[in-house]
């Protein structure tokens, strides 16, 4: 059962009305599609999903509510090649949805027994099989320090490097037994030292942080006037990604904000909305929005 982070927050700031016209990034199993879909009885709701899985269960869900929709099986890179209109209100959340961790053959999860797999997109060729097994060992490291921001990359990559000289390496405990053994026994008992390594593999595998950085930059320039976008990330890379972009949109260029008069070519197109986490009884009943933010921008 997935429940969708910051649900209502992430809605309430989109300041949708009967007409709405929106787009949903990551459709997923239609928690956040299905709230949207409600509010705007007359307008219409775009859905991008590259999980054919995903797409069935939301379809059956979206149809119980009306027909205003169209769901698009194609990564949200996509989103201005697939829709050519302004919009209303873009939403992404980047969360990897419950049941995509819970399915233990999708490879995502570092506590399930399950082929070395991890693709959004199930029809794409590259898979964390490869990238264990074929990535030379500093582009592995690489990797593991950019995407995971993991301080023991090095030993864990050398470590992966040693055990698929004796046979590859084919599935995911496997994979998580290797990690535990390359780093030293006192960080084990913090959290499970596989959990920065298969982040990082599954956003080398999704391309997720270029994907992302180049989707948002184009669905701001899909905003009508008073538009407004709803980020929801997961972990610092992806926040900061967000984060430097919202900003550099928002703000007056330092070497002009000086000037007496800011001439209007040059004054900010949109507003910071809002920054938040999700509350502390969220956290309780669903630890996986523990490492949550919001962010919230608006077209002026």
């Amino acid at each position: 059962m997935h429940t969708s982070v910051m649900l209502k927050e992430s809605i309430d700031y989109l300041n949708l009305n009967n007409n709405s016209i929106v787009i949903d990034c990551t459709l997923g199993y239609a928690g956040h599609s299905s709230a949207i879909l409600k509010k705007i009885p007359n307008g219409f709701l775009y859905a991008f999903d590259q999980d054919s899985e995903a797409i069935k269960e939301a379809d059956k869900k979206l149809k119980q509510i009306n027909n205003n929709y169209k769901i698009i099986n194609k990564n949200f890179i996509n989103i201005k090649k697939e829709i050519d209109e302004k919009v209303d209100a873009i939403i992404f959340d980047l969360g990897v949805s419950s049941p995509q961790l819970d399915e233990d053959y999708r490879g995502f999860s570092y506590h399930k027994e399950a082929k070395l797999d991890m693709r959004m997109n199930q029809n794409q060729e590259l898979t964390a099989y490869q990238v264990v097994n074929g990535y030379p060992k500093e582009k592995l490291i690489d990797i593991f320090r950019k995407y995971g921001e993991e301080k023991y990359s090095s030993s864990i990559a050398s470590g992966i490097i040693k055990k698929r000289e004796e046979k590859p390496i084919e599935t995911t405990l496997e994979l998580a037994e290797i990690i535990k053994g390359n780093v030293p026994e006192k960080y084990r008992k913090k959290s499970h030292p596989a959990r920065k390594i298969f982040q990082a593999i599954r956003i080398e595998v999704n391309d997720e942080l270029n994907v992302f950085e180049r989707a948002l930059k184009d669905a701001l320039g899909m905003l009508k006037k008073g538009g407004r976008i709803s980020v929801i990330t997961f972990h610092s890379l992806e926040d900061k990604i967000c984060k430097k972009i919202f900003n550099e949109v928002s703000k007056i260029p330092k070497e002009l904000s000086k000037l007496p008069v800011i001439p209007d070519e040059y004054k900010p197109k949109y507003k910071i909305i809002a920054n938040i986490s999700p509350s502390k009884e969220e956290i309780e009943s669903n630890n996986r929005s523990r490492s949550a933010k919001l962010r919230v921008i608006e077209r002026i």
